[in-house]
């Protein structure tokens, strides 16, 4: 199984990163943890016309895929710069709704999703009852067994870890389907969502790391950097192994989807688990060996020092990734 990117993917990898460098994604995310989506909506629609969201939109509807490992790079590049919004949730429901075998609605809804003009949320109910940012959404799916509803209304927001994560409980809807193809769609809806939720994960970790790795050179002690201390040392190079352990998982699981195997399930509760428990550990990281100040709200980095354990639960916590990779 070969597991590097080829040139049109790592350049595309390239230019999204660009794109979101010079997006000032920092005051995007503490707008849209104030309740300000305009900055978010904005940065929304130029992921889209990079083509992000057509990745997971088949061709047939106005997308380019579904491409799951061009996805998945994308969705790293995503968590590196930590990206608000139903990201995760707008790609899961384009691929609940692709699987769905309904034409009619795949067409009413997929061309939006892909050009960026329809934000999704998607809830299932089986893995929690709580849909992320439904009040941002254009389009509020609630899966509830073998019955999808669309249109249904936010509740009250519950509070996160992540103040730019505002989940609520949808309620209500008109019965879009029902039946066994909502049982089967779900299922890889929720594989799609973990996918891109390990993505994120890594690329998030992988941020945490590089500005941990600068500050320790900066931050002296006793007339010397703390990067010089071997234990500290120590602790950089068990983050960094964890990452790049969880990396070679996330293509795996992208090619297994890509090829509609069997042990894709497997695969990708796998890559899920690794990555979200680095990231976990880099957030730990970076927090221990920034002292006092990883703790204040007015450094950048808390940014994604909160995101870390609600993405490493989201899609698949720990345990129930452990247990869906040891199922035989």
């Amino acid at each position: 199984m070969r597991f590097f990117l080829d040139a049109g993917q790592r350049e595309f990898t390239r230019s999204l990163g660009g794109l979101l460098a010079s997006s000032h994604t920092p005051a995007t995310v503490r707008s849209w943890a104030a309740g300000d989506r305009a900055p978010g909506r904005a940065l929304w629609t130029r992921l889209a016309e990079a083509g992000v969201f057509a990745l997971a939109v088949p061709e047939r509807h106005e997308g380019f895929g579904p491409l799951p490992l061009e996805l998945a790079s994308a969705f790293i590049e995503l968590g590196r710069h930590a990206v608000p919004g139903p990201l995760v949730e707008t790609v899961a429901a384009a691929a609940f709704l692709d699987r769905l075998g309904d034409p009619d609605t795949a067409a009413a809804h997929l061309p939006g999703i892909a050009s960026g003009e329809t934000v999704a949320s998607l809830c299932l109910t089986a893995l929690g009852p709580y849909a992320l940012d439904a009040d941002a959404a254009d389009t509020v799916l609630v899966v509830d067994g073998d019955v999808v509803r669309a249109g249904a209304k936010p509740g009250p927001s519950q509070p996160s870890a992540d103040p730019a994560r505002r989940l609520s409980r949808p309620s209500g809807g008109t019965v879009l389907a029902e039946g066994p193809a909502v049982v089967s769609a779900a299922a890889h809806a929720s594989d799609v969502a973990a996918l891109a939720t390990a993505a994120q994960c890594l690329g998030l970790g992988r941020a945490l790391l590089t500005r941990t790795v600068e500050y320790v050179k900066q931050r002296t002690q006793f007339g010397v950097p703390i990067g010089s201390f071997q234990a500290v040392k120590h602790r950089l190079a068990d983050t960094l192994v964890a990452l790049e352990f969880a990396e070679p998982l996330i293509h795996g699981a992208a090619l297994a989807l890509a090829a509609g195997s069997a042990e894709a399930g497997r695969d990708v509760a796998a890559a899920k688990v690794t990555a979200g428990e680095a990231a976990h550990r880099a957030a730990r990281t970076a927090l221990q060996l920034h002292g006092a100040v990883g703790y204040t709200d007015e450094l950048d980095l808390s940014l994604w020092i909160r995101k870390a354990r609600p993405l490493r639960d989201a899609w698949g916590a720990p345990a129930a990734c452990r247990a869906r990779v040891l199922t035989v």
